[in-house]
């Protein structure tokens, strides 16, 4: 009996004290609040100022990021699994990209608006939307954020108003970019240059492939969209640049996506190994911030280990709501088409059915 509860003492004392030993682990680093990096300089058009070229990561500000970037990397390959069966519609990945919606959002204000390209997915994320609700989205369920009804580039939060479906349109570019230099508007365009335009190259299909040019009268500036400070700090001039009421302004953000254009199409028939394999090596996201952050005390490998542990498992359970949340209604389906005007009808494909559309 007495050697029984001295194993069941030793049991529950191993589970107690197992918590509290990581923890002084950790505790007992001796981590820098901040460290101060070089980051590329920007490429500039009509513009004689621009970001500075050294940038400061505080360890809070690293962690965090850190977090949003695995955050939407693990999403977006969880994504990948669930467009082979359940995922209907368009899919647009960003893996590859994290460090530019991070970033983006790093340089912003929460209170600033936001309308993404049709590769909105991470940052849905960074706005704030959580990830059971995006990946419910995806799966067209009752629990996704616009309720199952606008799928991968119809996602919507508060000063986020979602993605865009006919991207890069050149007439409306021309459009808007000419009414918000008459109006001197307070806006930034920005192009994430992925190198691809769907399956084709940057270099195959422009004879001018300087992005931050195109404004032609805005400034432009080009980013290394793969590194997280450079866009943040591009972010932060940029957009005081715009709130000195100088108008609008043009980023160009440099970034590779691993996975073809949409779930239509893989991208291994223009993306080769060697180039995935090469970019991957010298300017992933993920692997650029953690060395900075370790080779600079900001973190423990012990600490970025535990958040990758975490993320894992709120993205699998993010993943099971989303396969397991009920669809929404056919009746619903018709809902929400305008926001404020009394309800009424809308004929079904089949002339003898009707929906009534509620706001």
């Amino acid at each position: 009996m007495r050697t029984m509860l001295a194993a069941a003492v030793s049991s529950v004392l191993s589970v107690v004290t197992q918590k509290p030993a990581n923890r002084v682990l950790v505790a007992s680093c001796n981590y820098s609040n901040d460290a101060t990096f070089e980051i590329k300089k920007c490429d500039l058009y009509r513009w004689e100022e621009g970001p500075h070229v050294t940038a400061v990561l505080s360890r809070e500000g690293g962690l965090k990021y850190y977090r949003m970037t695995q955050t939407a990397r693990r999403m977006e390959l969880k994504a990948d699994q669930l467009k082979q069966r359940l995922i209907r519609g368009f899919c647009h990945l960003c893996d590859g990209q994290e460090a530019c919606c991070v970033g983006l959002e790093a340089g912003l204000n929460p209170v600033d608006h936001v309308i993404a390209s049709c590769r909105a997915h991470g940052s849905c994320c960074t706005r704030g939307l959580s990830v059971p609700s995006i990946l419910a989205e995806l799966t067209g369920r009752r629990g996704g954020c616009a309720e199952g009804e606008g799928g991968s580039m119809h996602m919507y939060a508060k000063n986020f108003c979602g993605g865009n479906g006919i991207v890069g349109a050149p007439g409306q570019i021309s459009e808007a970019s000419n009414m918000a230099a008459v109006w001197n508007l307070p806006c930034i365009f920005i192009c994430e240059n992925n190198r691809y335009g769907m399956g084709i190259s940057v270099e195959r299909a422009a004879a001018n492939t300087d992005y931050y040019k195109r404004g032609n009268f805005i400034p432009g500036l080009r980013v290394d969209g793969m590194e997280g400070l450079c866009v943040r700090e591009a972010t932060k001039v940029a957009a005081d640049y715009c709130r000195s009421g100088k108008g609008p302004i043009l980023m160009e953000l440099l970034a590779y996506r691993y996975h073809g254009h949409s779930m239509s199409e893989s991208g291994i028939s223009y993306h080769t190994r060697e180039e995935v394999q090469n970019l991957r090596s010298k300017s992933h996201p993920i692997m650029l911030l953690k060395g900075k952050m370790l080779n600079n005390k900001l973190a423990s490998i012990e600490e970025l280990k535990e958040i990758d542990v975490e993320m894992r498992k709120e993205i699998d359970a993010a993943a099971q709501f989303a396969v397991t949340d009920p669809e929404p209604p056919l009746e619903e389906l018709s809902h929400h088409i305008h926001s404020t005007n009394p309800p009424f009808e809308i004929c079904d494909a089949n002339q003898w059915i009707r929906f009534k559309s509620v706001s």
